[in-house]
């Protein structure tokens, strides 16, 4: 039976009809969407900092205002590619109402993010964030802390390791060494008049001086033909392959790392790898710091690790804010002696945990009979008592230098005579009387951890820092598929990470 003898009424479907005033883009967008949201925002700001990157005169220019609508919207709705953007707004109402219908090509849109934002992007994030305290949705007082690590976009077949540039240097400089033996050898009178050579420093200048001189006292002496080989050798490729290693040092600037293709980008172990067996990408290691599921504030650093991250955060933070928290909460990664010295000169009440609380916590980790910690120590005589009732006096200090250039101070201890000690090989394995070393401030600074973390205060910001930082890092990762950068370069990924925490302040803003 046909649908017309059916009788079905379907609605009117007329494609071509016309509107006697048509209808405007306001019209079709939903009252409570977070566009209307990043529009009044955004609305609200102060860009006198983006205004002065402008020179004036000339050609027309787009609005930095509507731009910075785009691209947060954009990257509020997961879109990450300039040219996707140039395409949403000849498509997508929302970019079409945020725009006035202005159609900026990808390029006008990547300049301005690279280049217009740069330096201002952080002072726009905070004008928000200081409307999100004022309208009462989040408080500078306690931060919740956390960080995570999230892919360059570079290439990670192609990488500069720091060992390997000093390996390839002391191979160098042995075989240098070599030559110089052998030719002193072969020519004693024309090289025994010379001034001592010394490897211990070396230059492309200095290894091609030495091998010419090396050839020239050699040249009319009976030589074996692979040693003139690995001179000619030497010549050609040692000075080259110096200079080379010379610029890949500089690229690092003192880490271990970094790609080719973003020499700013460090090499790290990534969770995210769909291989599962921690293969190692470049990448940054993004900041974080929340309140109410907030960003408040973000930072970008090339540490593979969170505790060298900590000061340099929140001194952003006061960058910001002129003002630090009163509160921080932070996970074991932070738990170091330079931080907690940090938090203490500050008056910050700290709830930051040193890397064995949980285990302490779970009872999994007790400390071992003979460990420094088990022995009793006497502090007004500044001696240890060892497991045998013998005195540990203190014999001197030691410095430790950190990788951050943090100076921590051990204080050693001597047992008086471990000879026939029937414990001495459970309590220890060193040739004469024990020695242990001591670092009384950081157990000092443990001890307030601990006493801070155990308390119902502490108790309380350790609950709300995993409902706090944990879903920001989920939501930025899963629902905003945001796990790798665009853009290269410490300066221009550090927009990109505005962008990211400006867009999910606003998307929970407008939720």
């Amino acid at each position: 039976m046909s649908s017309a003898k059916k009788n079905i009424p379907f609605k009117p479907y007329i494609q071509n009809q016309l509107h006697l005033l048509p209808p405007s883009l306001d019209q079709l967008i939903a009252e409570n969407h977070p566009v209307r949201v990043v529009n009044d925002v955004i609305e609200k700001l102060d860009i006198d900092s983006l205004l002065k990157s402008y020179k004036g005169g000339g050609t027309t220019s787009y609005h930095p205002r509507m731009l910075l609508k785009v691209l947060v919207y954009s990257y509020l709705s997961n879109i990450y590619s300039s040219r996707k953007m140039e395409q949403g707004l000849k498509e997508n109402i929302h970019l079409m109402w945020l725009s006035g219908m202005s159609q900026p090509d990808h390029n006008t849109i990547n300049r301005f993010r690279t280049e217009r934002l740069k330096g201002v992007i952080k002072k726009v994030f905070s004008e928000i964030v200081l409307l999100l305290v004022g309208s009462g949705h989040i408080s500078l007082k306690e931060a919740y802390t956390d960080g995570t690590k999230i892919e360059a976009n570079a290439n990670k077949y192609t990488f500069i390791w720091g060992n390997a540039i000093k390996t390839s240097k002391e191979r160098i400089v042995k075989q240098l060494e070599e030559l110089w033996a052998h030719g002193q050898k072969v020519a004693h009178e024309e090289l025994k008049d010379t001034t001592p050579i010394t490897f211990e420093e070396i230059s492309a200048e200095k290894v091609k001086a030495t091998v010419d001189q090396i050839q020239q006292a050699i040249a009319d002496k009976p030589v074996d033909k692979k040693v003139k080989q690995k001179l000619k050798y030497a010549s050609k490729h040692w000075p080259e392959n110096l200079e080379k290693y010379q610029q890949q040092s500089e690229l690092l600037e003192g880490r271990n790392s970094a790609s080719k293709t973003d020499p700013q980008a460090t090499f790290m172990r990534m969770k995210e790898d769909h291989m599962k067996n921690g293969q190692l990408k470049p990448g940054y290691n993004l900041q974080l710091s929340t309140n109410n599921q907030y960003i408040t504030c973000y930072s970008l650093h090339q540490c593979s690790t969170d505790y060298p991250a900590f000061i340099p955060h929140f001194e952003e933070f006061e960058t910001l804010y002129g003002m630090l928290p009163d509160t921080v909460t932070a996970d074991a990664g932070y738990g170091s002696e330079q931080n907690y010295q940090y938090l203490h000169n500050k008056g910050i009440e700290g709830y930051v945990k040193y890397n064995y609380f949980e285990q302490e916590q779970k009872g999994k980790r007790k400390a071992a009979a003979f460990h420094h910690s088990s022995l009793y120590y006497n502090k007004e005589k500044n001696t240890f008592t060892c497991p045998m009732g013998q005195t540990m006096n203190f014999i001197g200090e030691r410095k430790r230098t950190t990788d951050n250039g943090f100076i921590q101070t051990y204080q050693k201890y001597q047992a008086q005579n471990c000879n026939n000690c029937p414990l001495r090989s459970s309590c220890h394995t060193q040739k004469g009387n024990r020695i242990i070393e001591v670092n009384h401030t950081l157990e000092q600074y443990k001890e307030i951890a601990r006493a801070n973390l155990l308390s119902e205060k502490g108790i309380a910001h350790r609950k709300q820092r995993v409902k706090d930082t944990e879903p920001v890092f989920a939501n930025i990762k899963q629902n905003k598929n945001f796990r790798r950068f665009n853009l290269r370069g410490l300066l221009k990924v550090e927009i990109e990470a505005g962008l990211i925490a400006i867009a999910h302040n606003l998307k929970k803003m407008a939720a």
